[in-house]
C-alpha cells in the first residue's frame, strides 16, 4: 500500500543543493501532510503506520545529525531538539502499538510548527550590507550650465 497523496504547498521536492533548512522544512510539511491524509482515511490502519514510520525515520535522521561530533548547534539547542526526538520516538511506539488516527494530532503539530520556524528561517534573507557613506564633502559640478539657457 502506498503513502497517501499530498498537496505539496512548496511544489516540487527542493533540489538537494537547496538550504538545508528548506530541506528540512520541506521534509516536516510533507509528512505532516501525510499523516493528516492518513487521519482522515481511519479504516486504512496500514497507510497510518506507514507514514508514522515514514516520519519516525524522519526524526531518526535529526536524531543522527545531531549526535554527530561535528553538529554545529549550541549544545543547549541540540539537547532540547534532542529531548524533542525523544518525545517522538515514544510517542510513535505508542501509535504504533495502539494504532489510534487521534494519537497523529500532535505529531502532525510539531512537524508543522518546526517547518514553519526551519522554512522562515531559511526564507530570512540576509541582513543587507550596509549602504555607502555618503560624502561629507560637497564636490563641485564639473560643468556649469546656465540655468535659463533657452530663455
Amino acid at each position: 500500500m502506498s503513502l497517501p497523496p499530498s498537496s505539496n504547498p512548496f511544489g516540487t521536492t527542493p533540489a538537494a543543493s537547496a538550504n538545508p533548512r528548506q530541506i528540512e522544512g520541506w521534509a516536516l510539511t510533507e509528512t505532516a501532510l501525510r499523516m493528516s491524509a492518513a487521519q482522515k482515511d481511519p479504516g486504512n490502519e496500514a497507510a497510518l503506520l506507514q507514514v508514522v514510520r515514514l516520519n519516525w525515520r524522519l526524526w531518526t535522521i535529526f536524531q543522527a545529525s545531531l549526535f554527530d561530533p561535528d553538529c554545529p548547534l549550541p549544545a543547549d539547542l541540540r539537547d532540547n531538539i534532542l529531548s524533542l526526538c525523544n518525545f517522538v520516538d515514544k510517542h510513535t511506539a505508542g501509535i504504533i502499538s495502539d494504532p489510534d488516527p487521534g494519537m497523529l494530532d500532535i505529531l502532525i503539530s510539531i512537524n508543522h510548527e518546526l517547518a514553519d520556524g526551519l522554512l522562515n528561517t531559511a526564507a530570512t534573507p540576509a541582513p543587507a550590507a550596509e549602504p555607502a557613506a555618503a560624502p561629507t564633502t560637497l564636490e563641485p559640478p564639473t560643468t556649469l550650465e546656465p540655468k535659463n539657457a533657452g530663455a
